[in-house]
């Protein structure tokens, strides 16, 4: 069992940035895909970012893409999201996930697919 614990959410600008953390209990962490998710209020879940076990691939829903940058630090078993020039449009409960994978898989983006979530942390982006 691997327990996940997001931070690093808050109210933000429009136009500015948030690091968000997802921390894992074990080192076990190391062998898995991770993924962010995040939910807006009367919306579905939608997938945000993904990295892969290695960090070598990293993956953006089109919404994200040139804004947001995902990196892991398997020293403390530790995955980041850096959101960059937030839009209103970024509000959402963001959560991570992750699954255990082979070293050379991609990670998938559906939801389904995780194993092991966080408990989510809010990201409020102001106008």
């Amino acid at each position: 069992q691997v327990h996940l614990v997001e931070s690093g959410g808050g109210l933000v600008q429009a136009g500015g940035s948030l690091r968000l953390s997802c921390s894992a209990s074990r080192r076990a962490f190391t062998e898995h895909a991770v993924a962010w998710f995040r939910q807006a209020p009367g919306q579905e879940r939608e997938f945000v970012s993904s990295i892969s076990r290695s960090g070598s691939g990293t993956y953006f829903a089109k919404s994200v893409q040139g804004r947001f940058t995902i990196s892991r630090d398997n020293d403390k078993i530790t995955v980041y999201l850096q959101m960059n020039r937030l839009t209103p449009e970024d509000t959402a409960v963001y959560y991570c996930a992750s699954k255990r994978t082979i070293l050379t898989a991609s990670p998938p983006a559906e939801a389904g697919s995780y194993d092991y979530w966080g408990q989510g942390t809010q990201v409020t982006v102001s106008s």
